[in-house]
């Protein structure tokens, strides 16, 4: 089953979107972080639409075909919340299941909060549900200082965040100036030995960049995560629209946090699954307090690890699907056709 593309345009935003499946079927919606696109979500729609449901993966606002914006704050995750909701609405459905990756999975956490009428359950792949918004304010009270030194890196892993707030145009230059070579260099399996290390992206502010000023490295595709016309989607996409949209989003944390503290109740209802990256050292959730605003904040929480780096839905998808599938069958099982 092959993912068909499609365009809905309203007057506030245009969205790009792959589906596979029924279309009268109750939706999954695949939301991706930074710096991807609905392909992301390859190996996860055909199945999902072969097992009955209506599976669709926006490209998110700043990427692919969706529309591109040229202000920090139209990246913030309210904006993006609205975007789903008139995705729904095209789709002709009141409510769906919610999945989402990297800044994809704030979405839908913040579509669960915001929106729990129309949220049947919600998925998140390697970032936590964090109930008063994502945000550094929110993020570096529960780094890991016995790995990430209060002195020596302030921020914890995340002082790459600051680094955006601080010299946001170095920090797109840095990756306009070889998108390709970014991806190939981005997308990589995950591999144990990072454990208990610091995570580079903690030494992006103390080396006045992503790559200390040099030029992005040339390594080889890691044919594990990509293919070869992956990888050329991915290039040709970051290098039409550039870095300013994708960065963006890592400039909204203060709104990120008013739009939280806007919602009805911080705590989630319906059925909520969280994958844990086993190899992902940048949103380390295992053995760690990140998770533990998520746990305090979920009536309904499964948890599995998987044994992946970031790029969790592209380098272990058949983990994935199964981790997804097992949840929706036993906490949504209404949802299957008959």
């Amino acid at each position: 089953m092959n993912a068909a593309s499609h365009i809905h345009a309203t007057a506030r935003h245009t969205t790009h979107y792959l589906s596979a499946g029924d279309p009268g079927a109750t939706p999954i919606i695949f939301v991706h972080g930074w710096p991807e696109l609905s392909i992301s979500w390859r190996h996860q729609l055909p199945v999902f639409g072969g097992l009955g449901f209506h599976a669709v993966a926006p490209d998110m606002r700043g990427y692919g075909r969706s529309s591109v914006y040229s202000r920090h704050e139209d990246y913030a995750v309210e904006h993006a919340v609205a975007d789903l909701i008139e995705l729904l609405d095209h789709l002709g459905a009141e409510k769906a299941v919610f999945v989402g990756h990297d800044w994809g999975a704030p979405v839908v956490w913040s579509m669960a909060q915001q929106h729990p009428e129309r949220t049947l359950g919600v998925a998140a792949l390697c970032v936590p549900y964090m109930p008063d918004g994502f945000a550094p304010e929110t993020l570096i009270p529960l780094v890991d200082r016995a790995v990430y030194p209060e002195d020596q890196f302030p921020a914890g892993q995340w002082e790459y965040m600051l680094f955006y707030r601080e010299n946001f145009a170095a920090a797109c230059a840095g990756f306009d100036q070889n998108p390709r070579g970014f991806v190939k260099l981005a997308f990589r399996a995950g591999a144990p030995g990072g454990e208990g290390q610091p995570a580079g992206t903690a030494f992006v502010r103390a080396n006045g960049g992503w790559f200390g000023g040099a030029s992005i490295p040339d390594v080889p595709r890691d044919g594990s995560v990509l293919t070869a016309e992956d990888e050329e989607a991915y290039a040709e996409s970051l290098s039409r629209n550039g870095f300013f949209g994708p960065d963006s989003w890592y400039m909204n944390g203060p709104a990120n946090m008013a739009h939280a503290a806007r919602a009805p109740g911080k705590r989630l209802a319906m059925p909520a699954l969280f994958l844990h990256g086993a190899y992902d050292y940048v949103c380390a959730t295992v053995g760690t307090r990140l998770p533990d605003p998520m746990r305090a904040n979920c009536a309904d929480l499964t948890e599995a690890v998987v044994r992946s780096g970031h790029w969790m839905a592209q380098e272990k998808p058949r983990e994935v699907n199964a981790a997804l599938a097992k949840w929706l069958a036993a906490k949504l099982p209404e949802l299957w056709p008959a």
